[in-house]
Formats: structure tokens, sequence, C-alpha cells
């Protein structure tokens, strides 16, 4: 009688495995193809958001958190908004100011922007012209395109120490001409416009290689028969630059720009390993690890970092629309 029981105990959870089995299934042909392949795809975008968001909430977690200078926990009460609201306000005692209105072009906020949007403009078109001259065919042309590319393999760290010594007074060259001219100062990593300047000219330098490598290979995935249509039909270079070249390649600019711009927002290597420092360049990279490591205020170098990741993020979806409606 027992073994009987069993068996139709057995039999019942097993016909109830095989309603939802085949309920499933059910509700899985009602899927249409795009919502089967989100389904399959789920499991990956749970393990990616987790990834990508989990350390953005806790850092933001820890922003609303007052500092506690003192004791074995340094993260104090929960404040609220308050690490912020103190940022923009310059109502926090930093190094150097995350934002001031009495002096904007030392804040952080500014020194970052500056530097972002002029880097990137000048590398794109500096890029965009050796690109150009890589795409023709010359003789010599690999070594051109040695001699273009060799920059961006030099190390952050050497390229810091090449401009230091370039622009070191008493042992660089480049300090005496400039200075006569007054395009730096006598003391250039003293001072914060001539240490921009020089950080600027250094990440284009390097930089502006990077750009002429994407954007030849947009310029190569151009179909060369258009151009000997063109040429036919009695267009000259420019009309073939304009209405060929221009509108093909400019997708590739912007996502070139766009790897550009979130890698300049982030800039911190390069102030350190040049001379300058975080003191005289406090870009907002500079103010959380100096607020952080420094001072030790953990809830305002949370506030400061997540900013720093709202600031980069607004910055990624402009260009994305931008890209998305075919222009830069």
């Amino acid at each position: 009688m027992g073994t009987e029981t069993e068996t139709r105990t057995q039999r019942d959870a097993g016909g109830g495995r095989s309603g939802a089995y085949t309920r499933s299934v059910r509700w899985l042909e009602t899927l249409d193809e795009s919502q089967f392949a989100y389904l399959l795809l789920a499991p990956v975008f749970l393990l990616l958001g987790l990834i990508a968001f989990w350390p953005l909430l806790s850092t933001f977690e820890l922003s609303l958190h007052a500092d506690r200078l003192t004791g074995a926990t340094r993260v104090g009460e929960f404040v609220g908004l308050q690490n912020y609201v103190e940022l923009f306000t310059g109502q926090k005692a930093l190094v150097n100011p995350f934002f001031s209105l009495e002096q904007p072009l030392q804040s952080a906020l500014v020194v970052t922007l500056v530097f972002t949007v002029v880097s990137v403009l000048f590398e794109t078109v500096i890029g965009f012209g050796q690109a150009l001259v890589l795409d023709q065919d010359f003789r010599g042309r690999r070594w051109v395109r040695v001699a273009i590319i060799l920059p961006w393999a030099v190390p952050i760290v050497i390229q810091g120490m090449i401009f230091y010594l370039m622009f070191q007074p008493g042992v660089g060259f480049a300090v005496g001409p400039l200075s006569d001219l007054g395009i730096i100062s006598s003391q250039p990593f003293n001072d914060l416009g001539s240490s921009l300047l020089l950080i600027i000219v250094a990440d284009i330098w390097k930089t502006s290689a990077f750009m002429a490598l994407l954007i030849l290979a947009g310029l190569q995935s151009i179909d060369r028969s258009l151009y000997d249509v063109a040429r036919v039909s009695g267009a000259s270079r420019v009309q073939q630059f304009r209405y060929i070249t221009l509108p093909l390649v400019i997708p590739t600019v912007a996502v070139a720009m766009l790897f550009r711009t979130i890698d300049a927002a982030r800039v911190f290597g390069l102030i350190e390993a040049s001379g300058a420092g975080c003191t005289t360049v406090p870009s907002l990279s500079c103010q959380v690890v100096t607020t952080f490591f420094t001072i030790g205020r953990y809830g305002t170098a949370a506030a400061i970092a997540f900013t720093t990741a709202g600031i980069i993020s607004l910055l990624v979806a402009v260009n994305i629309a931008r890209l998305a409606r075919g222009g830069l």
C-alpha cells in the first residue's frame, strides 16, 4: 500500500513538472523572434549591469555620508546631498576648488572641460589630416606611418618626462624662447595656464596618432569606385572630399571623438608625470585622488567621483545622439 502511494505521489509530481514544462514551452511559443532574442540575452544584460552599475551605486551611496577625519571608521553619518551642495557652492575646503564662482578658471570642473574640449578638437583635426596623408599611395608611406604612430606607442610616464625635461627651467631648451614670446611663464610648471597649455600640447602630440588610425580605417573602407565615377564626371579633388569622403567618414570620426572624450575627461597620469602635479592642474581625477588619499575625506571624494562619472556619461550621451543623427 505504501509503495502504491509513493508511486502515485511521484507520478503526480512528475505530472506537475511536465505541466509546468508544457506551460513554459507554450509561453515561449507566444514570443516573437526579437522577444526570444532578448530573453536569451537577459543573463548577459544582468551580468553587465551588475559589473557596470554596482560600483557606481556603491560610490553614490558613499557620497551621501559625511566625512569623518578621525577614528577607525572614516565614513560619517548619512547627510543626503549635502556633499554635492557644498561642492558646487564652494563650501568644501579642499586642496583645490571643485568649482568656484570667484576663481572659475582654477576650478577642477573648468580645468577638465577646457582640457577635454581643446585637446579632442585639435587631435581630431590633426588626426584627420594625418589620416588623409596616410591614405595616399606614395613612396615611403610605410616610414611615414611609423613616424606618425610612434608617439602613440610612448608610455605616459616617458611622455611626461620628455615634456618635463623640455620645459623645466635650467634644463629644457624650450622655456627661454617661449617665455620670451610670452606664450608660457618662466616657471611653467608653477603656473596653471602654462601647465595646462603644456599638458594639452603633450596630449595632442601623443594621441593624434590614435585618432589618425581610427579615421584611416574609415577612409580605407570607402568604395574606391566612387572616386573613379567622380573623376569621370569631372569632379575636382575638393568636390570629391566634400561629397564623398566627408559624409562617409563622419561616423568613424564621431566614434573616434567619443573614445577620446571619455579618455580626456579622466586625465590624471599625464599631469603627474609631466611635473605640473595635481596641485597646479586640479583635474577632476586629481581631485578624487587627493581628496581620498591625501585628505581622507571619503564621502567628498565619492561625490567628486560620481559627479565625474555623470559628466562623462553626459558627454557620451551627447556624442551617441549626434552619432545616431549621422553628424559630429
